[in-house]
C-alpha cells in the first residue's frame, strides 16, 4: 500500500473513531431529549454518594438462634434479590456474633420502593393448598388460564366433626377457631381502603398449622391449608412469553418453574391431589412473610418438575413475580431493626485524595514523555485523553442502561488504567526505534514497529484482562468494581492503540517534522548505535571517542562463543 493510500486508510479509522464517541455522547443526549434517566454524570456507589441502610434481625420464635450457615445463606439470597433490581455496588454483611447477629442492607442512592419491599419481604417462601377464598383468581398452573373456575366460594365451611384430617386440602383442617378468625380478618380498613397490618413484624406462621392470611393488596382473604413444598424445593424461575405448540409467540406473559429433584417429586403429588377438585380446593398459594403473592389454579398434573404460572400478566408483572419465587426462599425470618439514610464523607474525601493521585501520576506520565520522546507526547497525550473520554462515556451509559455505579475501589482501576495506556505505546514507539535503527525510513518503521508490538501489546492487555475476570467472578463487594473498571479500560486501550494511537503515528509519519528525523520529532536515532546483524553495529560519526569504545565493549560482551572465536581467528589472520 501506498503512503497516501496509508494516510487514507488511516484518516478513516479515526473518523470511526470519533465517530464512536460522539455516537456515544449523543445517545446520551438523545435519551436525555426524550425523557429518560440518562445523565452525563455517571452514578455513584455507597461510598461515594451514600445511601440507605437497613439492618434485619432474625426471627425464629423464643429460645431459638440464627446458625452462621442460614445467616450466610441468607445474605447471598439477599445480594441476589438486590442484584436481580438492577441495583449495582450494594453491601450486604453480617454484623455480631451468629447468635446475636444481623444482617445489614446498605444499598448507594435512594432505592424505589419496590426495592425497599423485595428486601424487607424476608420471611420463608411456602406452598400451601388454598381452602377458601374471598374472590376467584385469573391465574392457573399447568394449563390456559382462561378456564372459568367452577365456584366462587364467599366463606369458608365449619368442620362440624372430629374426624382428622387425611389430607393438606382436607377442609375438617377448618374448625371454629380458624373460622372465627377468618370471618372476623380485614384485609383493608375501613378508614382509608388500605391494606390492613393485621400481622406482626418476623412473625413466625406454624407450617403444620392452617393458615388465615389476605394477599399483598388486600383484595383476597385466604384460608390455607399446612406447607407442603418450601421456597428452597424451586431451582429457578425466569419470566418470559408464552409460545403456541407451532412455536409461535403468544404475546401472553407467563413464569416458569423449575423445581429440584426432591421439589418436583413433591410437586407432582400435590397436583395428582389438587387437579381433580374444584375451585378454590384446586389451588395452591404461594406465601412470602405470610403474604399470598400468587394462588394459581391447577390445570394439570405436572410431573416433569417445571411447571408455568399464566394470568393476566404485564411483563413487570411476571418478572416481579419470578424474582420472588426465585430470591423469597431465605432459610429463616428477619423483622427490620432500623432504616436510616448513611453519608458519604469519608468516601468524598477518598475520591478526592484519590484523583489527585491519579492526577500527579497523569502529570508525570506527560512529563516522562515529553522528555523521552519530545515530539511524539502528542500522540501520547492525545491516546491519554480519547481513552478518558471514551471511558468516561461508556461508563455514563453503563450508568444509565445497566445500573452501574461507580466506586473508590472502581475509580482505583481507572488510574490503573493510565499505566496500562501508556505501557503500550512505550512498547510501539520502541519497535519503531528499533526499526530505526535497522536503517529502515520512518514510514517503513512504523509499519513493521506495528506488526511487532500489537502482539507484545495484545499479550500484555491479554493477562491484565484475564486477571480482571478472575476477581471479577471470584469476588464480591468493592473488589469486584476494581476488576470491572480494570476489564473496561483494558479492551479501551486495545480499541484506542488500535484505531487512535496507531493511524495517528502513520499520519504523522508522512509529515516533514517526523520523516526527516528532526531531533524534537522523537526520532532521532544519528546519534545511538545500529545493529548490523552478525555481531556487528555501526556507530555514528557524531559519536564521541570514549562513548565509541563502550560501545564497542558492549557489543563485544553481548557476542556469541561462535562470534568471538570468528573475530579472534580473524584477528590473528591479519597478525601472521
Amino acid at each position: 500500500m501506498s503512503d497516501n493510500g496509508l494516510v487514507r486508510n488511516s484518516r478513516k479509522k479515526l473518523t470511526w473513531f470519533f465517530l464512536l464517541i460522539f455516537g456515544l455522547a449523543a445517545l446520551i443526549g438523545g435519551a436525555q431529549a426524550a425523557g429518560a434517566p440518562a445523565s452525563y454524570v455517571p452514578s455513584l456507589a455507597l461510598d461515594l454518594q451514600g445511601g440507605t441502610q437497613i439492618i434485619l434481625t432474625p426471627s425464629l420464635g423464643e429460645g431459638k438462634a440464627a446458625t452462621q450457615g442460614q445467616l450466610d445463606q441468607a445474605v447471598a439470597i439477599i445480594r441476589q434479590r438486590v442484584d436481580a433490581t438492577g441495583v449495582s455496588e450494594a453491601q450486604i454483611t453480617t454484623q455480631g456474633e451468629a447468635a446475636n447477629a444481623a444482617i445489614v442492607v446498605s444499598i448507594p442512592g435512594k432505592p424505589d420502593e419496590a426495592t425497599l419491599k423485595l428486601i424487607k419481604a424476608s420471611a420463608l417462601l411456602e406452598f400451601r393448598p388454598v381452602l377458601t377464598t374471598t374472590q376467584d383468581t385469573s391465574t392457573a398452573i399447568g394449563g390456559d388460564s382462561t378456564a372459568s373456575p367452577s365456584a366462587k366460594p364467599t366463606s369458608a365451611p365449619i368442620a362440624t366433626g372430629s374426624a382428622k384430617p387425611t389430607s393438606p386440602s382436607d377442609l375438617n383442617w377448618v374448625t371454629a377457631d380458624v373460622q372465627k378468625a377468618y370471618d372476623e380478618l380485614s384485609c383493608r380498613t375501613k378508614a382509608t381502603s388500605t391494606v390492613a397490618d393485621f400481622r406482626e413484624a418476623g412473625q413466625v406462621d406454624d407450617p403444620a398449622k392452617p393458615l388465615v392470611t389476605c394477599d399483598r393488596e388486600g383484595a383476597f382473604k385466604y384460608i390455607l391449608g399446612p406447607v407442603e413444598l418450601a421456597g428452597t424445593d424451586i431451582s429457578d424461575a425466569s419470566s418470559g412469553t408464552r409460545s403456541s405448540s407451532t412455536g409461535a409467540s403468544l404475546n401472553e406473559w407467563a413464569v416458569s418453574l423449575s423445581f429440584s429433584d426432591a421439589g418436583g417429586k413433591k410437586f407432582w403429588d400435590v397436583t395428582k391431589r389438587l387437579f381433580p377438585l374444584t375451585d378454590p380446593q384446586n389451588r395452591f398459594a404461594v406465601t412470602i412473610d405470610g403474604y399470598v403473592i400468587t394462588a394459581p389454579a391447577t390445570n394439570a398434573v405436572i410431573s416433569n418438575g417445571a411447571a408455568e404460572i399464566t394470568g393476566n400478566f404485564s411483563q413487570t408483572d411476571a418478572k416481579a413475580l419470578a424474582d420472588q419465587l426465585k430470591y423469597g426462599s431465605l432459610p429463616i425470618s428477619f423483622e427490620v431493626q432500623s432504616q436510616e439514610n448513611i453519608s458519604a464523607t469519608l468516601g468524598g474525601s477518598q475520591l478526592a485524595n484519590g484523583l489527585l493521585a491519579g492526577g500527579i501520576g497523569l502529570l508525570l506520565v506527560i512529563i516522562y514523555s515529553i522528555f523521552q520522546y519530545r515530539g511524539l507526547a502528542i500522540v501520547t497525550i492525545g491516546s491519554l485523553v480519547v481513552a478518558a473520554i471514551l471511558t468516561y462515556l461508556v461508563i455514563a451509559v453503563l450508568s444509565w442502561r445497566q445500573g452501574y455505579r461507580l466506586s473508590l475501589s472502581g475509580v482505583a482501576g481507572l488510574i490503573v488504567a493510565i499505566g496500562i495506556t501508556a505501557d503500550s505505546f512505550i512498547v510501539y514507539f520502541e519497535r519503531v526505534r528499533d526499526e530505526l535503527r535497522e536503517g529502515r525510513p520512518l514510514t517503513a518503521a512504523v509499519e513493521v514497529g506495528w506488526k511487532r508490538a500489537v502482539r507484545t501489546i495484545i499479550v500484555s492487555d491479554g493477562v491484565s484482562l484475564l486477571a480482571a475476570i478472575t476477581l471479577f467472578i471470584l469476588t464480591v463487594g468493592n473488589v469486584r468494581g476494581f476488576a470491572f473498571t480494570l476489564g473496561l479500560t483494558t479492551i479501551i486501550d486495545l480499541l484506542v492503540v488500535a484505531l487512535f494511537t496507531h493511524p495517528l503515528l502513520q499520519i504523522l509519519a508522512n509529515t516533514k517534522f517526523f520523516s526527516s528525523g528532526h531531533k524534537w520529532s522523537g526520532f532521532e536515532v544519528r546519534a545511538s548505535a545500529g545493529y548490523r546483524g552478525r555481531g556487528e553495529f555501526r556507530v555514528s560519526e557524531s559519536v564521541s571517542q570514549a562513548k565509541s569504545k563502550k560501545t564497542s565493549r558492549e557489543v563485544n560482551r553481548r557476542q556469541t562463543i561462535a562470534e568471538r572465536k570468528a573475530a579472534e581467528s580473524g584477528i590473528s589472520k591479519k597478525d601472521q
